[in-house]
């Protein structure tokens, strides 16, 4: 098989993917908004929760006012992210909204805790499936995105912001209840966003400089049958005098759960190994999840 034609067909398979996550997405989405969250005038954070909220107060279609409301920053996305991205992205916000005017869900609970709860669940997995499918259904994070292009406050900083302004307004309008009911729901979308965009399993990528880094290295892919990038390096703190000393700068990646097994096993052959440890959003290929241990 051409190089070409290799790269033709991972071209298809990710379009078909991203195509099945999108619509997934939607659907999900769909049934958070129409199974428990409209039908209980609930609303959830971002540019979704304003168009809840108008909806509620004005009696426009909510539909229409997703559309509207996400226009503004599928333009800004379109100048961040390029074409693709807003091509993909109003794609989704049309179907989300034509989904919500032509099909209706059954409403599947009145208890307001389990409306907060799954209602989130819902709408978080349809945002989170269609980030994974190339795209949002909620302008939230490109305005949170430009923003902290042009000022100090960090992405997640800024969402906050938003949300807080949001529920404050909730706050006022409908009355306490609902909008603590309202962040409840949030909160649960936030939770589920961060499950299915960066995975139930959360990583942590590890460098290792040991004067014994043969045997750290046999232990790693040994022992706990993980992979590891092995780096030559020269150590930068040294007495006057004395020549350059070349390591082995050993990299691996394990899951939360397995750090401390690591951090036990590498004392056991070096006490004095110097450890720097860092968050993992997501992983590929390698032996990360392969579970051979001794």
């Amino acid at each position: 098989m051409s190089k070409k034609t290799y790269r033709k067909l991972v071209f298809r398979k990710h379009i078909v993917s991203d195509f099945f996550l999108i619509l997934f997405g939607i659907v999900a989405a769909g049934i958070g908004l129409k199974g428990f969250l409209i039908p209980n005038n609930f609303i959830d954070g971002g540019v979704t929760g304003i168009s809840l909220l108008v909806a509620q107060l004005t009696h426009i279609s909510l539909p229409m006012l997703i559309v509207l409301f996400n226009i503004p920053f599928v333009i800004v996305g379109y100048f961040q992210l390029g074409r693709n991205f807003a091509i993909k992205t109003i794609s989704a916000i049309l179907g989300l909204a034509l989904g919500l005017y032509f099909f209706d869900f059954e409403i599947v609970t009145n208890d307001k805790l389990l409306i907060s709860v799954f209602g989130g669940f819902f709408l978080g997995l349809g945002i989170g499936l269609a980030v994974r499918g190339g795209c949002v259904i909620d302008g939230t994070e490109i305005l949170a995105l430009y923003l902290s292009k042009k000022t100090p406050v960090s992405i997640g900083g800024i969402i906050l912001i938003i949300n807080i302004i949001i529920f404050s307004f909730a706050g006022f309008l409908l009355g306490i209840e609902p909008a603590l009911y309202s962040l409840l729901t949030y909160l649960a979308a936030s939770r589920t966003i961060d499950f299915v965009v960066h995975g139930i399993e959360e990583y942590t990528g590890v460098t290792i400089i040991s004067s014994r880094s043969e045997e750290v290295r046999k232990m790693i892919t040994e022992k706990l049958g993980r992979g590891v990038t092995v780096y030559k390096g020269k150590g930068g703190y040294r007495k006057k005098g004395e020549e350059e000393k070349e390591i082995d700068v050993i990299f691996t990646v394990v899951t939360n759960l397995e750090i401390i097994r690591l951090k036990s096993e590498i004392e056991k052959i070096d006490s004095k190994a110097f450890l720097v440890m860092n968050t993992v959003n997501d992983t590929k290929g390698g032996t990360i999840k392969r579970r051979r241990l001794g």
